[in-house]
């Protein structure tokens, strides 16, 4: 979906369509946006950014806080569209989705025509736009889904897909983020055809199992199959401070404010998940964050005055801007293979 939150809001308000927009965040500059639309990022305004910061790059920024029940109703009623399609799909958001179309009869199995008869449903249907990107596979797939927004389509055919991938940045490729960006850099490795030259255990040396991923992703390799049975792994809610705070009964406070919502969310998801552990986030005032968790089979609130001393431990006299709460949740399908391997003869 094309900057999804902000497209809904300018739908169901005409006021806000025509100017700078984000949601999430605050107007008191705290708080981190949660996206934008098209005419905020002409300014330099990004999801994930400050709002002190996106408010200095656009002083009349619109900044208005998000409905996510809104938008989880509006992200089942373009669910409800795919399926007239096929049922492999996989969500990686709200607004965001594989889907497998290759067992589709529709339009003759063409995945091209296929894809602008949902992108005509969806906007028909809710008044949104979506852009879409066809390709053999699933990362080209999300890149190319990006390469014409907002409320485009590239279509990337088996034929094709060598010589696109080998004119990518690097940065292009899923899960390589900045940090593992400047090292690929500081190697001469800007483009996947720069890969396609490097020798793959060199990768994997300098880079792990991540090595063996960008070696793959540059010659177009990429066989994963749609993960549609994805079981959720943890239930979790936070607090962007207005303010930053320092003392461990300033954090308690707001440890005491945040359990209900946790509590609630967790029983929303399913009131009979199997709890692995309690966690406790904390984000520092330089930006830097910690974690701590411990094994908890139930979520209780008498957990987390040790989680927090122990993240607090790692302070180092900087001030607090977020603390949140979260619980891991058992993975039932690696407990019931381990149970078999048990009782197996």
């Amino acid at each position: 979906m094309d900057c999804f939150y902000a497209a809904v809001e300018m739908r169901d308000n005409p006021e806000l369509r025509d100017v700078p927009l984000a949601i999430g965040g605050s107007r008191d500059r705290r708080g981190v946006l949660a996206t934008c639309n098209y005419a905020a990022r002409a300014f330099g305004v990004r999801s994930a950014m400050a709002t002190g910061h996106a408010l200095s790059l656009c002083p009349n920024l619109v900044v208005v806080p998000g409905r996510m029940e809104v938008y989880r109703q509006v992200s089942q009623q373009i669910r409800q569209i795919f399926l007239r399609y096929t049922d492999l799909i996989e969500p990686l958001s709200l607004d965001e989705a594989y889907l497998d179309v290759s067992q589709s009869k529709q339009f003759s199995g063409s995945a091209t025509l296929i894809a602008e008869d949902i992108r005509q449903a969806i906007l028909r249907e809710t008044q949104l736009t979506a852009s879409a990107g066809i390709a053999p596979c699933k990362f080209v797939a999300k890149i190319a889904s990006d390469e014409n927004k907002p409320n485009g389509m590239c279509v990337i055919t088996p034929k094709q897909l060598d010589a696109f991938v080998a004119g990518l940045p690097l940065g292009k490729i899923p899960g390589v983020g900045k940090v593992t960006l400047a090292k690929l850099h500081e190697l001469g490795l800007y483009t996947c055809e720069d890969i396609r030259k490097t020798d793959r255990d060199e990768l994997i040396k300098r880079f792990g199992k991540f090595g063996l991923v960008i070696w793959a992703r540059s010659h177009g390799q990429d066989d994963r199959e749609l993960a549609i049975n994805r079981k959720r792994k943890s239930v979790g809610v936070e607090r962007t401070l207005s303010e930053d705070i320092m003392s461990v009964e300033q954090c308690q406070q707001v440890v005491t404010m945040l359990f209900p919502k946790l509590k609630e969310r967790l029983v929303a998801v399913s009131p009979n998940l199997r709890i692995k552990s309690n966690g406790i986030k904390l984000k520092f005032s330089d930006f830097q964050q910690t974690t701590v968790e411990h094994k908890a089979q139930i979520l209780d609130e008498a957990n987390f005055p040790q989680l927090l001393a122990e993240g607090l431990a790692r302070q180092s006299n900087r001030g607090i801007r977020l603390v949140g709460l979260s619980v891991t949740l058992v993975d039932e399908n690696k407990t019931n293979q381990l149970a078999f391997s048990f009782t197996e003869p």
